[in-house]
């Protein structure tokens, strides 16, 4: 029982470590530049997947991404000098975290106003159900239930 306990626990260890697709040749010598490399790549988009990185692909052109980084860094290029280079490639769509310039301003901005939004038009409703229901429990009565209510009355006050 213990073993199966153990293997459990070693799979899980193993199944939540993150997947790196950095192959071993691709790894450069310097190990400050590969970790620059690294942290680069991170924040770069997987053209081809979408929403991951070039770090976590094991796409075709996340490999040549990762070597075009590397031989940049390897030339003495700064990390935003690879990154401009990047987007002036590939444009915006290539950066996992958008900068935040007046043509992503809607990028950045639209989940607040949508909030925002959404939280108004709920007060609003809100609002208005509350006004409905108000006006509603104060109610004016017709001449005709008027003069039946007071007939009911007089006819209770009246002995047997």
């Amino acid at each position: 029982m213990r073993r199966i306990a153990v293997s459990v626990l070693a799979f899980a260890l193993l199944a939540g470590a993150p997947a790196h697709a950095v192959q071993p040749d691709e790894i450069m010598q310097d190990p400050a530049k590969e970790a620059r490399a690294r942290n680069l790549s991170k924040e770069l988009r997987c053209m081809v997947c979408q929403n991951q990185s070039i770090d976590d692909s094991d796409a075709p052109l996340a490999r040549d991404l990762r070597i075009l980084v590397r031989e940049r860094l390897a030339t003495g290029e700064s990390d935003k000098q690879v990154l401009d280079f990047l987007v002036a490639r590939y444009g915006e769509f290539v950066l996992l975290r958008p900068r935040l310039e007046w043509h992503t301003l809607l990028l950045w901005l639209l989940t607040p106003l949508v909030l925002i939004g959404g939280a108004f038009a709920l007060w609003w409703h809100n609002r208005r159900r509350n006004e409905r229901s108000n006006a509603e429990s104060v109610t004016t009565l017709t001449a005709d239930e008027e003069a039946r209510i007071e007939r009911l009355l007089g006819a209770q006050d009246k002995p047997n």
